[in-house]
């Protein structure tokens, strides 16, 4: 029975193939690779090499993810798979193919064969696009990779795409090969290996990106900024607040901003008070503002909410704007967060509906009442906002107190306009 569909499936490729008609060939082959198909070996890879170099985009795609399943097939063999993508790779003409073929050696489970052929790729290719593929591929291999490409370090010409190569693969093998090119004159490879580096929480790390903040190039220190951002363990021992606030005046601007949202992780105090200098000073620019007020939001403290309060007054409506986004995803501190929120609704006409949204998302019951109030507000858009917050924060509870107060004669006959419309609205939404 299995024989009769095998051979059925093969005249079905093969018919497929002389036609060209290269979607029905891989219908094909996708069956075929679950059966022992030994005897037909030559032909299935022949069939699946013509799809790979005859194929469209998605073809080609599709294809790709036989071949390893073919390898894995106990008729064929890895030996044998992997042999027509070793011979692409060498074809200097079609840049597309050994893009695709590099990618399905990075699937092979044959570190041998596969890496000395991406290796030997990453050292012939000029294209960009395709030694990143490599490189990726490498970084699917793993391990054993990281021997060939620490080889490949030595040499001037290959070392970028060998660190490139290396940061694929994030595992604590790479972390000795990398620590020999942080000070490579070579700005991207430095730029590589710290980035890389920074994701490892391991001893001898932070002294190396402790250092790198000083680096002359821009990208290498945000990324030390950006690595020991995440390095809370060892910030009272290494004293890294005090060693990233000066980051906050950078020459470059990213670097400044990369340094607030640090800091907003290692928290603390000092940290809140760097970000808060910072943050009122008037030679800040808007993007670094932002960030700030972020970084405070994160840090998430009695002091921190009381400095994002006081911009609330004291800053331009962007900051406005970003103080309310920030004050309506607070964890821990909701009963502050609301409060200030609420008060804010006393002092600003132009960000009532941000801050009613804000209120919805907070999910703090002390502002349903504060909500119900500005409904009198006569703006639809700022109703409407204030109808979504209500439902988000609750529904049920909002729903009956705005049908309690809609037979209250005490009210005002704006909030009595605004109940009316916001149960109008209710049933529609």
């Amino acid at each position: 029975m299995i024989a009769d569909i095998k051979v059925q499936l093969l005249q079905q490729a093969q018919a497929a193939h002389n036609v060209g008609n290269w979607e029905i060939v891989i219908q094909c082959l996708q069956q075929l690779v679950i059966v022992d198909i030994e005897q037909e070996a030559s032909q299935i890879l022949d069939l699946a090499q013509t799809v790979l170099i005859e194929g469209d985009f998605s073809q080609r795609w599709d294809i790709a993810k036989v071949f390893p399943r073919l390898g894995a097939n106990v008729g064929i063999g890895i030996d044998r798979a992997i042999a027509p993508i070793v011979e692409i790779v060498k074809n200097e003409e079609d840049e597309e193919l050994r893009w695709y073929a590099a990618r399905i050696l990075g699937e092979f489970n044959h570190p041998t064969k596969a890496i000395a052929a991406l290796v030997d790729l990453l050292k012939s290719s000029e294209n960009d696009e395709l030694t990143s593929m490599v490189a990726s591929a490498l970084g699917q291999i793993g391990n054993p990779a990281v021997a060939a490409l620490k080889e490949l370090l030595a040499e001037e010409t290959t070392r970028l795409i060998a660190v490139q190569s290396l940061s694929h693969i994030r595992r604590s093998e790479i972390i000795a090969p990398l620590l020999t090119v942080v000070k490579d004159p070579d700005a991207k490879i430095r730029k590589t290996s710290i980035e890389a580096l920074g994701s490892f929480h391991n001893a001898e790390i932070p002294p190396v990106l402790l250092e790198a903040l000083d680096d002359i190039s821009a990208p290498v220190r945000k990324e030390a900024v950006t690595g020991l951002g995440f390095r809370s363990d060892v910030r009272e021992e290494l004293n890294l607040v005090d060693k990233l606030i000066p980051r906050l005046y950078d020459f470059n601007l990213e670097v400044c901003c990369t340094a607030a949202v640090s800091l907003g992780r290692l928290g603390g105090d000092i940290a809140t008070n760097a970000l808060k200098s910072v943050l009122t000073s008037p030679l800040t620019p808007i993007n670094l503002q932002l960030e700030c007020i972020r970084a405070l939001g994160r840090i998430e403290t009695p002091l921190s909410l009381q400095y994002l309060r006081s911009c609330l007054n004291e800053h331009s409506f962007p900051v406005q704007q970003e103080v309310v986004k920030v004050l309506g995803q607070v964890q821990k501190l909701k009963v502050i967060a609301g409060e200030i929120l609420i008060e804010a609704l006393q002092l600003s006409n132009t960000l009532t509906s941000a801050i009613a949204l804000s209120l919805g998302r907070l999910g703090e019951l002390q502002a349903i009442d504060p909500l119900i109030n500005l409904l009198a507000n006569p703006d639809t858009g700022v109703r409407l906002h204030t109808i979504a917050a209500l439902q988000q924060l609750a529904p049920v509870q909002a729903y009956q107190q705005l049908q309690h107060l809609n037979n209250d004669s005490k009210i005002t006959s704006e909030l009595t306009q605004g109940i009316e419309f916001a149960l109008q609205e209710w049933q529609q939404i």
